[in-house]
């Protein structure tokens, strides 16, 4: 449970969430449009989870 914990304050961590928070607040003020706010949270998260996934494997081998 504490290694989890620590994972998930890894550096990507806290930059993805603190991005998804960015962006959903400048979505909800209408300052993002909706495309615009779709566009970067896609790559954001892909990126995020493209590493996750990518370490994972590495670690298997």
């Amino acid at each position: 449970m504490k290694q989890k914990l620590a994972k998930l304050v890894d550096v990507k961590s806290l930059v993805t969430l603190t991005l998804t928070g960015i962006f959903c607040a400048l979505a909800w003020r209408g300052t993002v449009s909706a495309g615009q706010f779709q566009t970067i949270f896609t790559t954001v998260i892909a990126f995020y989870f493209g590493t996750q996934s990518a370490k994972k494997a590495g670690d298997g081998e």
